[in-house]
């Protein structure tokens, strides 16, 4: 029990340094400071540091903030920390959820645009819809 205990402990802890380097990376593209983030997110600069460097694992509401003032998707953050798990997607979809001009509806609403359109050309091409059934193809 011991061994599995360790073995959790360590991919809990590997996501969280995961998550700090991801954040990291964010606001260095973004070209803030840890103190510009830590600010717009509304936490301390020693926290913020301390998500970075992989010591804390921040709450879902925390790593919304963070990505609210880092302008992308929190659903990204909440993949990297292992909340939810990764959609499938592909460039078109990671492009979308990547952009941060566009907010959460936008988002959203273009994804749905998106499989939409997926699912009239799979269905002109002959090719299943993904979320129907082999029988329902069929007919």
């Amino acid at each position: 029990m011991e061994r599995v205990d360790k073995t959790v402990n360590k991919a809990v802890n590997q996501a969280v340094s995961d998550l700090g380097g991801y954040i990291r990376a964010q606001r260095g593209n973004a070209q803030i400071s840890l103190r510009e983030l830590a600010k717009s997110a509304g936490v301390s600069n020693p926290y913020l540091s301390q998500i970075e460097r992989g010591l804390r694992k921040p709450s879902a509401e925390i790593l919304q903030q963070i990505a609210k003032a880092l302008r992308i998707s929190a659903e990204a953050l909440y993949v990297q920390a292992g909340i939810l798990e990764q959609r499938e997607g592909g460039p078109v979809v990671d492009a979308i959820l990547a952009d941060p001009d566009l907010g959460e509806r936008q988002k959203q609403v273009l994804l749905d645009i998106y499989a939409s359109f997926r699912r009239e050309h799979d269905g002109a091409t002959g090719v299943p819809d993904r979320t129907e059934t082999p029988e329902a193809a069929e007919e």
